[in-house]
């Protein structure tokens, strides 16, 4: 019954189902974030996170430690987004379709690892639950809020430390001033391919980290094609929430609550077709990019070439 989805256990169930399930579209977001205010849009984001998924389950499954796994997805991930830096900033290729194919090969690439070295579905002892000292036996609030992994926390800590690095320190007006006019830039001093460089692999580490808090933090296992779709969903993220880590903690929390809810209609069992409950997160995708474009502009250098006189 649609009743059900209004009793206090549902809601505090999707609440913190939501928090929960943020956490990758926080990482992949904010990463490619930094990439896009210094210019570069990184659509490989859906690949870097399959990729990390895989590798960080890998090295969990056979060190069974949680951290290694993670570091691992973040190595794999820097790759990638190096990778990816020489390909846009140093061969000038077009951001899009060269993200494109970092996604095919990403997707491509982890399905084969995946049959040649597990081939069957395995779970791993992932992340375990943190109860936050106090705060986590508040009734209601305390599981809500201050029950959930390290992955969990360090996501929402990534926001306000992603806004102080971009607002608050000379590296982050060096990103903005890349972002925004990267022939002033490069006039005063400043490394346009360096700071390029620093914010895709930066994108790539922060993807990978999403990638593997699927894998060994939020499901314990890998599937191919797991992620479906969200790092598309976390580049549009970066839209909605024009460029601001904030705007983006919101878009996410948006998107993983929509998630929650299409997920606990499932369980009760709610006469709404499956399919169309699934369908949710990606069309309030297209609604997400469609106000998103009309209500703001990126950084005015996004996607446009930079190539130094002289």
């Amino acid at each position: 019954m649609i009743s059900d989805l209004l009793s206090a256990t549902v809601i505090i169930g999707i609440v913190s189902s939501g928090i929960r399930l943020a956490t990758p579209y926080l990482f992949a977001s904010i990463g490619e974030m930094f990439g896009q205010r210094s210019g570069v849009l990184n659509l490989g984001v859906e690949g870097q996170m399959l990729l990390g998924s895989f590798i960080g389950f890998y090295v969990t499954l056979k060190t069974n430690n949680v951290w290694l796994g993670v570091l691992a997805a973040m190595a794999v991930g820097a790759l990638m987004g190096l990778a990816m830096a020489f390909v846009t900033v140093n061969l000038h290729a077009t951001q899009g379709i060269s993200g494109i194919g970092f996604y095919l090969f990403g997707m491509g690439m982890s399905n084969l690892l995946f049959q040649k070295l597990v081939g069957t579905v395995e779970g791993v002892k992932g992340f375990q639950k943190i109860s936050v000292p106090l705060l986590g036996k508040i009734p209601v609030i305390g599981d809500i809020f201050f029950n959930h992994n390290a992955l969990v926390y360090l996501a929402f800590l990534l926001v306000p430390v992603a806004w102080f690095v971009l607002n608050k320190t000379t590296l982050g007006l060096k990103i903005r001033a890349v972002g925004e006019n990267p022939e002033a830039a490069d006039s005063l001093g400043v490394s346009v391919a360096g700071i390029r460089y620093l914010t895709v692999i930066m994108g790539g580490v922060f993807s990978g980290i999403a990638g593997a808090s699927l894998s060994v933090a939020l499901l314990n296992v890998f599937q191919q094609n797991m992620t479906a779709g969200q790092g598309f969903i976390a580049v549009a993220l970066v839209y909605f929430g024009s460029w601001k880590p904030f705007g983006i903690l919101g878009g996410a929390l948006l998107f993983s609550m929509i998630n929650a809810l299409q997920l606990w209609i499932q369980v009760l069992g709610i006469p709404i077709p499956a399919e169309l409950a699934v369908m949710m997160p990606y069309i309030l995708t297209i609604l997400v990019l469609t106000l998103s474009f009309s209500k703001g502009r990126g950084p005015s250098a996004l996607t446009k070439v930079f190539e130094r006189e002289g």
